[in-house]
């Protein structure tokens, strides 16, 4: 992918936003709300982000040092939402990303081609990681979506028929 710095920073700007408009206007049951018991909420989505954030910050630090990294486990090693409103996580999701995009505003080119070992991945590049970061953006804002789209499925009636890609059922 040409310009792959820019693009990334250009996905990473634009997600702030977006959960700041969510947290603000939207009502915090439907925020809270877990579309099934083993699914998250759109909040959970957002503070597995704000876990990450942090995660990311300190792989591109171990990129620049040449310093592998563990892997992240987020059942284990995320924050437990509770305490926090919806907007207030927003806005600490925006000031982590705020800081992320000043860092990744350093990189050059031949940065991309950094690499260093993942615990569980083996070796990878700086390449890599960002575009693995957007796109771990976009999938849980996706998931969010997913979550907030599911008590207005179980009022559509026969227009249910539209949203077969979008309901979520419970595992059995």
């Amino acid at each position: 992918m040409d310009n792959l710095i820019e693009r990334i920073q250009t996905m990473l700007t634009v997600m702030p936003d977006r959960w700041h408009r969510l947290s603000q206007t939207l009502p915090a049951d439907l925020l809270t709300r877990r579309p099934a018991p083993s699914e998250w909420s759109a909040v959970e989505c957002l503070q597995h982000m704000i876990d990450t954030e942090r995660v990311f910050q300190f792989r591109v630090k171990c990129f620049r040092d040449g310093l592998d990294f563990p892997a992240f486990d987020p059942e284990n090693q995320g924050t437990k939402t509770g305490g926090h409103s919806p907007a207030g996580l927003a806005g600490e999701f925006e000031t982590l990303r705020l800081q992320s995009l000043k860092s990744i505003e350093t990189l050059v080119e031949a940065d991309l081609d950094r690499r260093v070992r993942h615990q569980e991945l083996g070796p990878v590049s700086l390449r890599e990681m960002l575009s693995e970061w957007a796109a771990h953006d976009l999938n849980h804002t996706i998931q969010a979506e997913r979550a907030l789209i599911q008590p207005f499925l179980l009022e559509c009636g026969p227009w249910i028929v539209y949203f077969k890609d979008h309901q979520i059922k419970e595992k059995s």
